[in-house]
C-alpha cells in the first residue's frame, strides 16, 4: 500500500536538541543546532558500528539512511530494528547492499544486488516509479510478506515515499534470489547483471537476507540524485 509520508524531519530533528538550546533561541537557531546534534549522532554511530567481516558502508549513504529510519520507526511504519541499506551510487561490481541491527549497532550481512536494466549498466544512473520502466525506485520502503512466486521466496516491497516508489507493489517490485544476481557474472561482464526494476540478490544468499528483513522493516536504496533530494520528504 503506497503512503503519503508526512515532512516530519523539522520535529524529528528537534528530538536531538542539545540541552544548551534556550527556549528563546530563534527557530532557525533552534533547528541548526539539533540539526548539528542528530550529524554528531550519526558519526557516532557510523564509528561504533561493528562490521564483524563485511566492509562499511559510506558515511553519506549511512546517514541518509537513518534519517529516514528514525522517522519511520517514531511514526510506526516500521516496526524492527533491522536497517537494510543499498548503495546505488556503487558500481553492481561491488556489494552494495548492508543489513543492519540497529539494536546492536551491528552489520548482518553484505551481498551484491542487482538494479533494473534501465537504470543503467554498470552504474545505475536513472530511476523511475512508473509502470513497465524496468528502473529501479530510489529512497524508503517497507518490508512486506513472504510469498512463492517464479523466482521462489521472494518479499513484496511498499514504497513509502510518494511519487518517488510507492508504486512498487503495483510494479511487483520485490526482493527476489536471481541466477544474474551472481558474482561469478562479475567476472564474464565486468558489472552484475540487471533485474526489471527489483532488488534482486544471488540465490544462495536471497533466504537469510528475506528471513533478516521481512515484516516491517526499513529498507532503503540510495543514490546521490538532486531530483530524489528535493522530492523527499524524509531526507535534509
Amino acid at each position: 500500500m503506497a503512503y503519503r509520508v508526512l515532512p516530519v524531519l523539522f520535529l524529528f530533528l528537534l528530538s536531538f536538541k542539545p540541552l544548551s538550546t534556550k527556549e528563546t533561541d530563534p527557530p532557525k537557531l533552534v533547528a541548526a543546532n539539533a540539526k548539528a546534534s542528530f550529524e554528531l549522532k550519526v558519526k557516532n554511530l557510523y564509528t561504533a558500528l561493528n562490521p564483524q567481516k563485511f566492509a562499511m558502508p559510506k558515511l553519506e549513504s549511512f546517514s541518509k539512511a537513518l534519517e529516514g529510519f528514525y522517522q519511520l520507526k517514531e511514526q510506526g511504519l516500521i516496526k524492527k530494528d533491522i536497517l537494510t541499506l543499498i548503495d546505488f551510487s556503487l558500481s553492481s561490481a561491488q556489494k552494495r547492499l548492508w543489513v543492519i541491527d540497529m539494536a546492536t549497532n551491528t552489520i548482518l550481512l553484505q551481498s551484491v544486488v542487482s538494479h533494473g536494466r534501465n537504470s543503467g549498466d554498470e552504474f545505475a544512473t536513472q530511476f523511475s516509479n512508473e509502470n513497465n520502466s524496468f528502473m529501479s525506485s530510489l529512497g524508503f520502503y517497507a518490508t512486506g510478506e513472504v510469498y512463492q512466486g517464479k523466482h521462489g521466496m521472494s518479499l513484496r516491497l511498499d514504497g513509502l515515499e510518494y511519487g518517488i516508489n510507492d508504486n512498487a507493489r503495483n510494479r511487483a517490485v520485490v526482493m527476489h534470489g536471481a541466477d544474474y544476481a551472481n558474482e561469478n557474472i562479475i567476472s564474464k561482464q565486468g558489472r552484475l547483471g540487471r533485474s526489471q526494476g527489483c532488488p534482486a540478490v544471488p540465490v544462495a544468499l536471497h533466504k537469510e537476507i528475506i528471513n533478516l528483513i521481512k515484516e516491517k522493516s526499513c529498507l532503503f536504496i540510495y543514490h546521490p540524485s538532486r531530483n530524489y533530494e528535493n522530492k523527499s520528504k524524509l531526507i535534509s
